[in-house]
């Protein structure tokens, strides 16, 4: 049993993708074009801001925001150790250093009380990483940025969909970065990425940067590089859209089948914070005995995954390029413990229950 199936998703949709798929190719228009475009105002639509634009990747459209924003060489960048390596190459590919901070312990996102012992007169933009599928503290991140004039860029790559009081992410901050990467909640069958804002300048910048600086074309207003949302996947994207919400409510039903089985164990559950909607693009657990329960489930057909294993400040090439500050204690005592269980949408509540059944079964035998 694998721990994510995007091939699953796309059996689900198969007539309406191919359909898709189909229209693009006869339509003779590949790039940014009349599907980019609509899926543009379909998912700005859906996030509840006025302006989305394409691009190639999640990375890319971190990194376009932060270029969007004006932040780069000699600028800090505040985020989190503990996320997908994305988040800091992008902040280094926009010439800025990435400061690093603590995460909260029950959230595993960024610790809002640490952001301002981290800010300095360089400090430009904090970067909320909604990781897992649960939503960061945006009010209290907010508030600090307002204070001190800061940029807020969330990540989005794993949020499709969740919120605070209602209102989702992706429309707390200044301007967001979403991915399209095909495990995510709303994935593509390839790379893809999309930058939303209710900004129209900054909009209007990250449209210009995503294609070489063009209003017209090869004529460069600005340097801008190359990364573009194709035709195939926005098409493909605006098919699977129309399911994400239903798709999220089975995300959180098998997260609660989970919930109530894996109650009786010793493991660390998932907690989701007053006032959040988690949408569970990881389901995610903790153990000291994490790799002893990893090889126990491989033995019985189970595939986890660990998200993620090694911090980037661990990471050999990050290691002494990083500001961090205080200890990050937090950071590195989890990775040790957590790990990823299967969740996607087609698993069906019986696998579930395997699944957590034999985690059952090994915990109470862990004990005796």
């Amino acid at each position: 049993m694998f721990s994510c199936d995007p091939r699953a998703n796309y059996l689900a949709h198969k007539k309406e993708i191919d359909r898709a798929i189909a229209r693009v190719l006869d339509s003779g228009s590949y790039i940014l074009g009349q599907e980019v475009a609509a899926f543009e105002d379909e998912f700005a639509s859906y996030v509840g801001v006025n302006f989305g634009a394409g691009v190639g990747s999640g990375t890319e459209a971190l990194h376009l925001a932060l270029l969007a924003c004006g932040v780069g060489e000699g600028c800090e960048v505040i985020t989190v150790s503990h996320t997908a390596v994305a988040t800091i190459a992008a902040i280094e590919l926009s010439g800025a250093i990435p400061v690093l901070v603590d995460i909260d312990l029950d959230t595993y996102t960024i610790n809002p009380h640490q952001i301002e012992e981290a800010i300095t007169k360089r400090t430009s933009a904090i970067i909320p990483v909604h990781l897992y599928g649960h939503p960061t503290d945006m009010e209290s991140i907010t508030t600090i940025a307002r204070r001190h004039k800061l940029l807020v860029i969330e990540d989005c790559a794993q949020s499709h969909g969740a919120a605070i009081k209602g209102r989702r992410t992706g429309t707390w901050g200044d301007i967001a970065a979403f991915s399209f990467y095909p495990t995510k909640n709303l994935g593509a069958m390839g790379d893809g990425g999309m930058v939303v804002t209710d900004d129209p300048e900054l909009a209007e910048r990250v449209r210009l940067l995503r294609e070489y600086g063009w209003r017209q074309r090869y004529v460069s207003e600005l340097s801008g590089l190359n990364s573009r949302l194709d035709e195939l996947q926005a098409a493909i994207l605006r098919v699977k859209l129309r399911y994400l919400d239903e798709e999220n409510r089975k995300r959180c039903a098998l997260a609660a089948t989970y919930d109530e089985i894996l109650s009786a164990t010793n493991l660390n559950l998932p907690t989701c914070a007053a006032n959040a909607t988690h949408v569970y693009h990881q389901y995610v657990v903790r153990s000291k005995r994490r790799d002893a329960l990893k090889e126990f489930l491989q033995k019985k057909g189970i595939s986890t995954l660990i998200h993620y294993p090694v911090p980037v400040h661990k990471q050999a090439a990050y290691r002494g390029r990083l500001r961090c500050v205080g200890s990050l204690a937090n950071t590195e005592r989890i990775v040790k413990e957590i790990l990823s269980l299967p969740i996607y949408p087609e698993l069906t509540p019986d696998k579930v229950r395997y699944v957590a059944q034999a985690i059952l079964s090994w915990d109470h035998g862990e004990r005796v």
